[in-house]
């Protein structure tokens, strides 16, 4: 991952404004400690914090075209570049870089070519010729990036925020999938799938292609020329990245550079379900596994950092955050500065265990369709900025636009949870990788329930971020949140606890508007929530809030007088919510 910044149109083009440009785009550098560059044309600004994932030695940025009138600054991967290179015969290249086919595409198709891009990417490119530009952001918003305004005319660009907080008027997220173009003066989509429609598909199940779909998706993120791993939960998802990863590791050009052993990567609090179905999942595959702990008040103590870093005071994200930005640190230091993840598969493939409360195939459907359009506001979010924070870059194979495609095309009555059919959460994605004459994985892995990432670190970890926040904010403080917080107004001493760290960061109504609000239940959308008349009296976004689904579920105390007889604690109000472990 890179950090971009682009200020274009600014009243102001004098050496303090470089210097000002210069010393905004330094907020960035922890996307990019291993070089800065910047380039200035009359009114704009065009600057870049690399880290170098491809090309190392050549691929500095901002990039050029062969004359050098277009200059670009990315931020992503372009996974296909080699095959763009090839239709571009009669250009000139001057690195190795993967991103330099932008400016080239750009020459030879006008705006027209970002969907020939195929990776993750945000970048602002400069034609130095008519002074136009355009900006563009991946499908699914793998990548971050914004958009504001300043008081003098300009339109500023950004990977994170707090690079144009402080200098522009207005600010939002750039909408994924759309491209900025300076001519129009408006954002339009540019990324036009046949799923976004939201229209129930009707396409059969065929599980080779799916399993081949992703095997593509996972090899194709094998290009780098540094150190690399896998981030391995021991849920479905990590593990079939890191099976497929392995399996074809050797074959591939990062073997010739770092051995075809994959390193995969594991954190939880000592104890914790992750832990230990992560080692069992790299015993099997023999990987060169690295397990990581945290306690929980390490986790709490890094709480102001991870805010600081992902920009967002969601509940869900900040608590599967931290676990992540601690881990990133760790796998820094081992000297890697690339990994691979799985964040995608649940909204595809309706894997929250609230879709176990679909009412038919039509709404499971629409809601994997609007969790997928939401995912630049969450997983995607947490996923880069997590590991940003350390310059470490995040690649999620299940956002691959054509396994998208592919997947997003079965008939949703596949997808649905069929107990009585012995249909788990994404059993079309269990079923396509159970093979019995190859095992990509063990059975009762590859059939393991879905644990959230901030539950699966250690159950602990949730809970003793609400006891913390419960001693941090008091009865009136929450009592009186709608007047201090009116929007996204926090209902809980959690939600209200990283609402105040936040802005105290970003204070501005731009800011706490890029974070999106509304009930929700184990990840949830609020339309979900209507799913199941219980979930609205139990609004939390943990995955054991799914009553009656998950195995280690909040269970309702009906009997509270048998309980508080039996403790002798105070009488709880009906309906209180404790946490049990519960057999299936």
């Amino acid at each position: 991952m890179c950090g971009i910044l682009a200020v274009l149109g600014c009243a102001d083009n004098s050496q303090a404004k470089r210097s000002r440009v210069i010393e905004l785009s330094r907020r960035l550098k922890h996307r990019g400690p291993d070089w800065s560059g910047l380039h200035c044309h009359g009114d704009c600004y065009l600057a870049h914090q690399r880290l170098a994932i491809v090309d190392p030695a050549s691929g500095d940025q901002p990039l050029y075209n062969q004359d050098k009138t277009v200059v670009v600054t990315v931020n992503g991967e372009i996974y296909n570049h080699k095959e763009l290179r090839a239709q571009l015969k009669s250009h000139t290249f001057r690195t190795g870089s993967d991103c330099e086919v932008i400016a080239h595409l750009y020459e030879e198709h006008g705006e027209n070519f970002v969907d020939m891009l195929d990776g993750m990417f945000s970048f602002v490119l400069l034609d130095t010729r008519d002074k136009s530009f355009i900006a563009a952001r991946d499908a699914i918003g793998i990548t971050p990036l914004y958009i504001g305004w300043g008081l003098d005319g300009s339109v500023w660009f950004a990977s994170e925020m707090k690079a144009l907080s402080d200098d522009c008027e207005r600010f939002m997220s750039f909408l994924p999938g759309h491209i900025y173009s300076s001519k129009q003066g408006a954002l339009r989509r540019w990324y036009n799938p046949p799923w976004f429609s939201e229209q129930i598909p009707s396409s059969p199940y065929d599980p080779l292609a799916l399993r081949k779909a992703f095997e593509k998706a996972v090899v194709k993120r094998l290009m780098t020329d540094v150190p690399f791993g896998v981030l391995l939960s021991g849920g479905l998802d990590s593990s079939l990245v890191a099976a497929v990863a392995s399996r074809h590791l050797a074959d591939s050009e990062a073997a010739q550079q770092w051995g075809s052993q994959l390193h995969t990567f594991c954190i939880g609090l000592k104890g914790s379900p992750d832990l230990k179905a992560a080692r069992e999942v790299a015993d099997y595959l023999r990987t060169r596994h690295h397990e990581f702990y945290f306690t929980v008040q390490e986790g709490i103590d890094a709480l102001e950092e991870v805010i600081y870093h992902i920009e967002t005071y969601d509940v869900t994200t900040v608590r599967a955050s931290t676990p992540m930005f601690l881990m990133s640190r760790k796998i820094k230091s081992l000297g890697v500065k690339m990994v691979i993840s799985g964040e995608g598969s649940d909204e595809i493939f309706g894997g929250y265990l609230y879709f176990h409360k679909a009412p038919n195939k039509e709404e499971f459907h629409q809601e994997t369709c609007r969790k997928i359009k939401a995912l630049h506001l969450y997983d995607c979010l947490r996923a880069n900025k997590s590991t940003s924070a350390w310059g470490v870059e995040a690649r999620v194979p299940f956002l691959d636009k054509e396994f998208i495609n592919i997947a997003m095309s079965i008939d949703p009555e596949w997808k649905m949870i069929r107990p009585d059919l012995g249909r788990i959460e994404k059993w079309v994605l269990r079923n396509a990788f159970d093979d019995e004459k190859n095992p990509y994985l063990p059975k009762h892995i590859l059939y393991r329930q879905k644990e959230q990432f901030s539950d699966g670190v250690g159950y602990s970890w949730i809970d003793g971020l609400k006891d913390h926040a419960n001693k941090q904010v008091t009865d009136a403080m929450l009592m009186n949140a709608s007047f201090i917080y009116p929007e996204n107004t926090p209902t809980t001493k959690e939600a209200y606890y990283y609402r105040t760290i936040f802005e105290k960061f970003f204070p501005k109504n731009s800011a706490r508007s890029t974070v999106p609000g509304g009930p929700s239940v184990a990840c949830s959308t609020a339309k979900a929530v209507e799913w199941d008349a219980a979930w609205s009296k139990n609004l939390d976004p943990s995955g054991r809030a799914a009553l009656g689904v998950h195995e280690a579920a909040y269970e309702e105390t009906v009997d509270t007088k048998a309980a508080s007889q039996n403790n002798g604690s105070p009488q709880k109000p009906q309906g209180t919510l404790e946490k049990t472990a519960t057999v299936a």
